[in-house]
């Protein structure tokens, strides 16, 4: 083998039709060293040619059965094969699963090997990016063990794990199941402890969105310690796609039960980070932001304690002047003058943030809906 593990021993002049059917027979052989080299040189090929992939989709049974194997090295060299197979593949994707991959692919989440439950998560990131795939993986058994690996895993299987479960979240019926394994403590974590303009929180804040359309999500996001100021925070210093998600959280919150939810929102200082989105957002975004600020402003209730003459007739300003034909100049003042004026309110509220500490953002790479080739 070569120093990333590929095989040197069979010499095959890959390049060749003749070579490509070589590869084949040994990885059907009886020969559990050949089965080995020839699935590190399909994930070595397939790592970057898709024509190779279609080449090679005729493994994928064989490959399938090495999963079941004893041997950690035969599960390990087939999984990766699997995973390149399947990379910007649907058909692999499908055919993978349908060949029986995900009953050992699961069972490796519980394995006390680190490197075949990171790749045990991954392939079922990749394969949960298939619609086809989503219901069945589901079904399965999987989402309560990815919760699980949420929860303890690697730093990096975490982030795999987290998209794998975004992935499953947009196959409506997996929501509940979702929602079943109390996975919102832990997304939060993931959420205060990544980069706020990263991809993983990103895929975070996409699946809080969806999770608190229901009641026990935005039960459990408001029971959580910051959970409710960690989606502000993505509201002012996420990515674009983020920030869409974040409002969206807090929109469908207040919009569900106002009285409930709107001192906890206006607790956490969301107010200036309503007011940049109104400018600074996506279409959808400024939408939104506008109608939380809407909700925010809009109450019969008696004044709190944050000093809402102040906030409201702001907020209230905005709302009447913002359809004007100079929407971005009259916000951007108001902005300005919304920082002025509540300096005890953003006191308050960065003295709140000391109390929520989060440690130093984790070195994650990779957190697409389906990952590069291995």
């Amino acid at each position: 083998m070569d120093s990333e593990g590929h095989s040197t021993g069979t010499n095959l002049d890959t390049r060749t039709p003749s070579a490509v059917h070589q590869t084949l027979q040994l990885i059907q052989s009886d020969d559990p060293i050949s089965k080995i080299q020839a699935a590190q040189e399909i994930r070595r090929l397939t790592k970057t040619s898709q024509r190779c992939r279609r080449q090679f989709s005729a493994a994928v049974k064989p490959l399938v059965d090495m999963l079941r194997s004893d041997s950690v090295d035969s599960n390990e060299a087939a999984l990766l094969a699997l995973l390149n197979l399947a990379v910007k593949d649907e058909t692999n994707k499908i055919s993978i699963v349908n060949a029986g991959a995900l009953e050992p692919i699961i069972s490796f989440l519980r394995s006390d090997s680190s490197n075949l439950q990171e790749h045990a998560t991954t392939s079922l990131l990749t394969l949960s990016a298939s619609s086809v795939n989503k219901p069945i993986i589901s079904a399965s058994g999987a989402i309560p063990l990815l919760v699980e690996i949420l929860r303890h895993g690697s730093p990096q299987a975490k982030v795999d794990a987290v998209v794998a479960l975004y992935n499953l979240s947009t196959h409506p019926d997996n929501l509940s199941l979702i929602l079943e394994a109390e996975p919102i403590p832990s997304i939060v974590k993931l959420l205060k402890t990544s980069k706020k303009s990263s991809k993983t929180a990103e895929k975070c804040s996409a699946l809080i969105e969806s999770l608190v359309s229901f009641d026990e999500g935005r039960t459990a996001l408001t029971s959580e310690e910051g959970g409710v100021l960690a989606v502000v925070e993505i509201l002012e210093s996420g990515s674009m796609q983020s920030r869409e998600h974040a409002v969206g959280t807090l929109l469908t919150m207040c919009q569900s039960d106002r009285c409930k939810y709107r001192e906890p929102i206006l607790r956490e200082g969301v107010i200036p980070g309503l007011l940049e989105l109104t400018v600074q957002g996506t279409p959808e975004a400024q939408l939104k932001a506008q109608t939380l600020l809407r909700l925010l402003r809009e109450t019969p209730y008696p004044r709190s304690e944050l000093q809402p003459d102040t906030l409201e007739n702001i907020v209230c300003n905005i709302i009447s002047q913002i359809d004007g034909e100079d929407q971005s100049g009259k916000a951007k003042q108001m902005l300005a003058e919304m920082v002025q004026v509540s300096m005890e309110q953003s006191l308050r509220h960065l003295q709140q943030r000391a109390l929520v500490c989060t440690p130093a953002d984790l070195p994650i790479t990779n957190c697409a809906s389906e990952v590069p080739s291995k």
